[in-house]
């Protein structure tokens, strides 16, 4: 009896114990949101979790679907007050210096200048299996969501009716609308609903455009999340857009084994979002996204390699694309740079005809000024 007794009590202590260890967080208890945000990964990658984290995950998803659920549209303004990230110089914005390249800095360190000077002098026309050629063809790509679609495809237009333009670059939109930053590092998540994979359309353009994988040299990369609210204040939202990022970077070089570099861009102007879709300050924020990845490159993270003489190329030399963010009717001072609202359509987060018009000719501007980006996409000179 006194056997049976223990026994008994060992299976209740054992039945308490295994209740306690799988037991989601008190409902109390605040979410650590970089928990929830690494299991969510995990769970995207079809990685195995346990009944506690399974459930600690789902709480994270339900307290996000509340705070959607409650949030009230964005109150439109058209000057926020924030300093484009170019003009803050020695300012801060939430301990966080101002530049592109940090400490008030909007060029690159010497070191990434001579990378990028490298770099560059090895985009060259090559034929379809990559090898140099003469009547060869230097790609150019785009990566991204909605809005970078738009405004890559009004900056196509422009540029290949520019005499400028080298005849041997070709200018692929493979940017899509709905395909925001976390559906590109994981496509999955797409497939399962039914959509195709955003790498598998880019070949499908590709293949359009009679190129190959081999001919793709250089990408401007601009990228968000959708709902960034979602995934915590300010440094949370922009660390996660960071990270995906770095995902999508390797992902491209592995793809493209001669893509050399990739011009970043954050978002433009988003005062006048009338959605939680992207609003400020997001918008604004994810600069420090793109200029935290190059700041990690320069560190020589491993994961971010774009060096041989350090070991195997892991993602191409990231440098800053033409920055787009200015405060609404607020001139910007190096360019005068204004964002209006009929540059936006009426969601206030996409451009309009206008706004993508700004941004093409942005672009085309720093191709084409740029002393290392107009060594390969301006016409050479007989």
């Amino acid at each position: 009896m006194t056997k049976r007794f223990l026994s008994t009590c060992s299976v209740v202590v054992l039945g308490l114990l295994a209740v306690v260890m799988v037991a989601p967080a008190p409902a109390g208890e605040p979410i650590d949101w970089q928990r929830a945000q690494e299991l969510r990964r995990r769970e995207q990658r079809g990685d195995s979790l346990n009944e506690q984290d399974r459930a600690y995950l789902e709480r994270a998803k339900q307290q996000r679907r509340q705070e959607a659920r409650t949030a009230q549209a964005p109150a439109v303004q058209e000057v926020t007050g924030l300093v484009p990230l170019t003009e803050l110089k020695d300012g801060r914005y939430k301990e966080q210096t101002g530049g592109l390249y940090g400490r008030g800095q909007n060029v690159p360190p010497a070191p990434h200048l001579q990378a990028a000077q490298e770099q560059t002098a090895l985009i060259r026309p090559r034929d379809a299996q990559g090898n140099p050629s003469d009547t060869g063809k230097i790609v150019l790509i785009s990566l991204g969501m909605s809005n970078t679609t738009q405004e890559f495809s009004a900056f196509k237009k422009l540029a290949d009716a520019d005499p400028n333009k080298s005849p041997r670059v070709v200018i692929v939109d493979c940017a899509q609308g709905g395909m925001a930053a976390r559906q590109w590092a994981y496509p999955e998540v797409v497939v399962k609903q039914n959509r195709p994979s955003p790498w598998d359309v880019m070949d499908q353009r590709l293949q359009a455009a009679g190129v190959t994988a081999a001919q793709v040299q250089v990408v401007w990369l601009k990228q968000a999340q959708i709902g960034p609210a979602q995934l915590g204040d300010f440094p949370a939202h922009a660390r996660s857009l960071r990270d995906d990022v770095a995902v999508i970077l390797r992902q491209l070089r592995a793809r493209f084994p001669n893509l050399r570099v990739a011009y970043l861009s954050s978002r433009i102007y988003a005062g006048y979002a009338a959605t939680a879709l992207n609003p400020e300050p997001y918008a604004y924020e994810s600069a420090f996204s793109v200029r935290w990845l190059i700041e990690a490159q320069l560190a020589n993270d491993p994961s971010l390699n774009c060096d041989p003489a350090r070991g195997d190329i892991k993602v191409p030399l990231l440098l800053w694309g033409p920055y787009l963010w200015g405060d609404g009717t607020q001139p910007r001072r190096s360019d005068g740079l204004v964002w209006n609202r009929e540059d936006l359509e009426r969601d206030g987060t996409h451009p309009s005809p206008s706004g993508r018009g700004k941004v093409a000719q942005m672009l085309l501007t720093f191709f084409k000024s740029d002393p290392n980006a107009q060594r390969w996409f301006v016409n050479p000179r007989p």
